[in-house]
């Protein structure tokens, strides 16, 4: 009697291990198909736009993979310009000032968006400005696109963020243009405001800016230590 009493528990607890193993396996596959869900509800533009800056990333490390293999600086006095450290702040504050556009899209302050678009599209600019001085500086010093291939790879590793960083600039001119016109108008305001396309419109431009910005950034640390 007492041994079939035993053998019951032994039976029943060993159900019971299987239930929470099989409701942890659930719970991991719900996991695993909110995951998917998420993916599937996300707007293409969205996955294409995320898409896009894996491929700048990859990008950006094989030129600087390649530029390290060349053996680093073309000259053993070079100095990296000054102006690319001035670039680099103008474009991490830049980068402060796209972050407050969303804030007030939602605030519904279109003056104010307005303001901090313009002063982030004044700020790239000054980048591509100051990005300009510093090939000036590199010339200067004997480093030319068409001479060492390390010089080479450093004149297009800055080419190419600025490349990149002027499709940017054009969306922004865009919405620069957009929200002052919308906003000299109650009704054009209006629809501005309720547009959910406009949302992630903005949202995407915050990404997108921010993920230049710490591209440049890291691209700007690697250079200095490799200086």
């Amino acid at each position: 009697m007492q041994q079939a009493e035993e053998q019951g528990l032994l039976s029943e607890h060993r159900k019971k291990e299987h239930r929470m193993n099989q409701d942890k396996k659930n719970q991991v596959n719900h996991k695993q198909r909110s995951g998917f869900k998420r993916i599937d509800r996300m707007h293409p533009i969205r996955m294409l736009l995320y898409l896009s800056m894996v491929g700048i990333g990859v990008l950006f490390f094989v030129l600087v993979v390649a530029f390290a293999r060349t053996g680093g600086f073309p000259q053993a006095q070079f100095e990296l310009p000054k102006f690319f450290s001035v670039s680099t702040v103008i474009l991490l504050f830049s980068s402060y000032t796209i972050s407050r556009v969303p804030r007030l899209y939602k605030q519904e302050k279109l003056k104010k968006m307005a303001r901090y678009l313009g002063i982030t599209l004044a700020l790239g600019l000054l980048f591509i400005g100051a990005q300009f001085i510093g090939w000036n500086e590199m010339s200067r010093s004997g480093v030319y696109f068409s001479g060492k291939s390390s010089g080479t790879y450093l004149y297009l590793i800055s080419a190419l963020h600025i490349l990149h960083l002027t499709g940017g600039i054009i969306f922004l001119s865009f919405m620069v243009f957009k929200t002052i016109y919308v906003n000299s108008d109650a009704v054009r305001s209006l629809v501005f405001i309720r547009d959910p396309f406009r949302r992630l419109q903005l949202t995407m431009l915050r990404s997108y800016w921010h993920f230049l910005d710490f591209l440049w950034l890291g691209l700007y640390l690697v250079l200095l230590f490799m200086s």
